[in-house]
């Protein structure tokens, strides 16, 4: 009996280095295949096969001998691999493709090291989740209920987001560097005194956040400030302070332990994303999230990342005016045209409430190619100054700069001119801009733009007390725009004293009275003899 058992140990240790070495041999082809697309592997080995599972019985002793635990640690070895991701879109590839199947954009493929564990906690957030099961519910039993909003004392952040802060969302901000995100989000959380909140940054020290803060002078006994990178230890830090809203800076900064390529790659801002996401949903507690561009205006990091959270929030502006432009381009709690206005202060961000006025430049003589536009942005209506400069042409082509206004929208109107007007655009050179750096697309800045372009190519200039508002078709008609009654107050407001307007749009007016001159107008050619001739 005693050789017996000699030899089924000899065996088993025989056996068990056997399955050690293949179990090398498969990840050493687990890593080849992916780096070149070739499958190496020489066999697979299934002891289940050869043993029945007594011969496995912990109740033998040599089972537990110090070489087969060592052993048993080689053959649970988790796997590491790499694959390869899209850098605009976040698809996945196990080898390296040219062209995204996704989004069409080529050379956008890198590589970066993944960790497949199906044994980790998904919700790394918390230990375990306290929330019932889910289960299927009737459409008719939900009660709908208003949702509950948290009131910001910033008046243009409550506009943008809908009304106000929601419970349990999850907000992504982005803009450029520089342009002010973490000095607006600090002010409104220093602001918000009801609430405990904790600020998280990756990117600066506490004593360069605690600078911003005493430039902002405003004090708050419940805000809290972290700076760490891991979301393991954030989450630890949230499950002791429990705060009540939660501000990321930035989300490109940060690293979970479940993910091994580096801080801001697709998979490690997927994964983060996804861990706050969670969180929010779960507890109900808000989260901005702030995140980086691109060179060419996108949000840094997967398409994926946008339709993760609820609301997007674009942060623009010209670095060279005091004016910061605070845009909705996706909310699930309100409109998406929404649009609000700062002005960045040495003590923060202050909002403008009145944009208009700023808008508009206060001269004293009249010059040509200058006209006023009645636009609406979201709810706002807004009187914003279009200029225009046609000049002749000193090369061959001439030349189109565009600045605030879709440059495709200015080819088109010129061809309007061109063709129903009989103005040889074609020989000069086109310059436009927005005061103020504004980018508006409203299309009722269409006929303010034709007014100011015809103004500077007669040299002649246009009465500064007149506001124009009205879309322009490809056969020289003046289209009628929406909400006209809200773009006539407001110029009657700010002290114009006529506006000229399409006379398609007449009948939505019905019997309103406004001390302002209405003119109606048909056609181009006809607004261009109102004011030239």
């Amino acid at each position: 009996m005693g050789l017996l058992l000699k030899v089924i140990h000899t065996l088993k240790k025989l056996f068990c280095y056997l399955v050690a070495i293949c179990n090398l041999v498969q990840e050493f082809n687990g890593l080849v295949s992916i780096k070149g697309q070739r499958k190496l592997a020489l066999f697979t080995f299934n002891e289940s096969l050869f043993f029945p599972q007594w011969f496995f019985s912990s109740q033998l002793s040599f089972f537990h001998h110090p070489s087969l635990l060592t052993l048993c640690y080689l053959y649970t070895m988790s796997k590491v691999k790499s694959a390869f991701f899209c850098s605009q879109c976040g698809y996945e590839s196990a080898k390296w493709l040219g062209k995204c199947p996704a989004c069409q954009q080529w050379n956008s493929f890198v590589e970066e090291i993944i960790q497949k564990d199906d044994t980790r906690n998904k919700k790394s957030w918390k230990e375990e989740s306290r929330l019932p099961g889910s289960k299927s519910v009737s459409l008719d039993d939900i009660e709908s209920s208003e949702e509950k909003r948290i009131i910001t004392p910033d008046p243009e952040l409550n506009r943008v987001l809908g009304g106000g802060i929601v419970p349990g969302s999850i907000v992504l901000v982005a803009g450029e560097p520089g342009i002010g995100k973490s000095t607006l989000f600090l002010q409104n959380a220093l602001q918000l005194k009801e609430l405990l909140t904790l600020y998280v940054s990756g990117e600066e020290s506490e004593q360069q956040i605690k600078m911003r803060a005493n430039r902002i002078g405003i004090q708050h006994p419940d805000f809290y400030l972290l700076t760490e990178t891991s979301t393991q230890v954030i989450f630890q830090e949230i499950k002791k302070l429990k705060p009540q809203l939660v501000i990321i800076d930035s989300i490109q900064t940060l690293q979970s332990p479940y993910i091994d390529s580096s801080p801001g790659s697709i998979s490690q801002i997927r994964e983060c994303a996804s861990e706050f996401q969670r969180f929010a949903k779960e507890t109900q507690t808000p989260v901005f999230i702030i995140g980086h561009i691109t060179k060419d205006g996108t949000i840094a990091g997967p398409k994926l990342l946008e339709h993760m959270v609820d609301t997007v929030l674009q942060f623009e502006g010209d670095q060279h005016y005091a004016y910061r432009i605070l845009r909705t381009t996706k909310n699930r709690f309100g409109s998406t045209a929404e649009l609000g206005i700062y002005e960045m202060t040495s003590t923060g961000m202050t909002p403008v409430i009145n944009p208009s006025d700023i808008l508009i430049t206060q001269k004293e003589d009249q010059l040509s190619g200058v006209s006023i536009a009645a636009a609406i942005e979201g709810l706002r209506p807004l009187l914003v100054e279009v200029q225009a400069l046609v000049t002749p042409s000193v090369y061959g082509t001439p030349q189109r700069t565009v600045s605030g206004f879709d440059a495709r929208r200015l080819q088109l109107l010129l061809a309007v001119l061109e063709k129903r007007g009989g103005f040889h655009f074609g020989t000069r050179d086109v310059f436009i801009n927005i005061a103020g750096g504004l980018k508006i697309e409203d299309p009722a800045l269409d006929l303010a733009m034709v007014c100011a372009l015809l103004s500077s190519f007669e040299d002649i200039p246009i009465p500064q007390n007149v506001v124009f508002c009205g879309e322009v078709g490809l056969s020289g008609e003046i289209r009628a725009v929406n909400r006209i009654e809200q773009r006539i107050a407001e110029a009657e407001k700010l002290g114009f004293e006529k506006i000229v307007i399409s006379k398609y749009g007449q009948k939505s007016l019905g019997n309103q009275r406004f001390n302002i001159e209405i003119i109606p107008a048909g056609r181009v050619d006809e607004v261009y003899t109102l004011l030239f001739q």
